[in-house]
């Protein structure tokens, strides 16, 4: 009997609740539409160390932890609510996270700033992407019970330089750089330096063919 309630539901009437679908995903988007304008995108800007021209910021506001410096370029293109932007916050210099014109940052990334993260252009980070640029905990056991942080010589930069693709899930480490115009596919995890176009894949990460600059590659996904 109870089962029986658990999962009983009014069969759907095709023609009323089509029109009732229809008004639902109207007054949906409506709404996120008002929160992005008049909300999430003004208290995002405030948070910049400057306006950023044209930003398109939707799904909600960016999760900000830690003490971080954010810069963002004209005509980007922020995927909000589950994505993560941290900063180290121990020691004496803030981390920054400098973005450049016409990104696309994917709903669920996560950029976690050790000392800096520098994005080109027209760069494309898909969702669920991770730039590590510090873990947040000890390699010591000892220290790590003790709740102590990462060490100097595990934190560093990361850089994407100008038309890079990250696909889906990738993982980037710390003190990467990814040259310009290079893919990197799905679920990869990226260790070490990438040159300027290539397709990349695996974990860790391997170049599987040069790309011609310029032209349109296969799909990394």
């Amino acid at each position: 009997m109870l089962t029986g309630l658990k999962y009983f539901s009014i069969p759907p009437i095709p023609v009323v609740h089509s029109v009732f679908y229809k008004i639902h995903i109207g007054v949906r988007e409506m709404w996120h539409g008002f929160t992005r304008i008049f909300w999430y995108t003004p208290l995002f800007q405030s948070r910049l160390e400057e306006p950023a021209p044209n930003l398109y910021l939707y799904g909600g506001m960016p999760f900000i932890l830690g003490s971080v410096r954010i810069r963002l370029g004209k005509g980007c293109r922020v995927g909000g609510g589950l994505m993560n932007i941290g900063g180290r916050t121990t020691g004496t210099q803030v981390p920054l996270l400098e973005v450049g014109d016409n990104v696309d940052l994917g709903w669920n990334a996560a950029l976690m700033v050790g000392t800096k993260i520098r994005i080109g252009n027209n760069v494309r980070l898909a969702e669920g992407t991770f730039l590590a640029g510090y873990s947040g905990h000890s390699m010591d056991a000892e220290a790590r019970a003790r709740g102590e942080g990462d060490a100097e010589e595990t934190i560093g930069d990361i850089v994407l330089e100008d038309d890079v693709w990250i696909a889906t899930r990738v993982t980037v480490l710390s003190g990467v750089t990814i040259g310009r115009g290079t893919i990197v596919g799905t679920g990869s995890v990226v260790t070490k330096d990438l040159p300027p176009f290539v397709l990349a894949a695996g974990n860790p990460a391997r170049i599987i063919r040069k790309l011609n600059p310029g032209l349109e590659a296969d799909s990394a996904a």
